[in-house]
């Protein structure tokens, strides 16, 4: 997914063994809830927002892909999101024909990044996840929210020892 596509913009204001603080500028991410709590059973939620992106919104209107997809669990399921390419503003984005996918603004904030390659399956993003948790403890910052998987490639089309992925934690500035 991440070759040649628009990335969020970041800062990074911090590095420590084994992970960099970035500070995020503001974004508009699509959003979608699955049912369940399962990082890799998010196909569904993908399929749903690719087809906002893809022209299934009220204006038949094609907006561009970005990298990378964050997902990440909540109380009631879990989340997977779409940042929108950096030349919309809120009022210029079409309405999802979707019902269940949603536009958020997204204030800019801070979070801890641990980078990895290969594949992202539960059992190794749960513990990078863990990992990340201790390491953001140890440095002395505090999470302020879930932590969430962002993948940059394609799995479909990226051999896994190539495949860019990130956990991310926020934190509290």
């Amino acid at each position: 997914m991440s070759e040649q596509l628009e990335e969020p913009d970041y800062e990074v204001t911090a590095s420590h063994t084994g992970f960099e603080v970035r500070s995020y500028s503001d974004t508009i991410q699509a959003r979608v809830r699955a049912e369940g709590t399962n990082w890799r059973g998010s196909s569904g939620g993908f399929r749903r927002i690719a087809g906002y992106i893809f022209g299934r919104n009220e204006k038949k209107q094609m907006i561009a892909m970005t990298a990378p997809v964050h997902i990440w669990e909540e109380v009631d399921g879990t989340m997977m999101a779409f940042t929108m390419p950096s030349e919309y503003a809120m009022e210029d984005l079409p309405r999802p024909n979707d019902g269940g996918v949603h536009l958020a603004n997204i204030s800019g904030k801070s979070f801890a990044a641990l980078k990895f390659t290969g594949l992202s399956g539960s059992r190794k993003t749960e513990r990078l996840k863990k990992r990340l948790m201790r390491l953001v403890s140890e440095t002395g910052l505090e999470s302020s929210g879930p932590a969430m998987l962002a993948v940059y490639d394609n799995p479909n089309t990226t051999l896994p020892f190539l495949r860019r992925n990130e956990i991310l934690i926020p934190i509290h500035d």
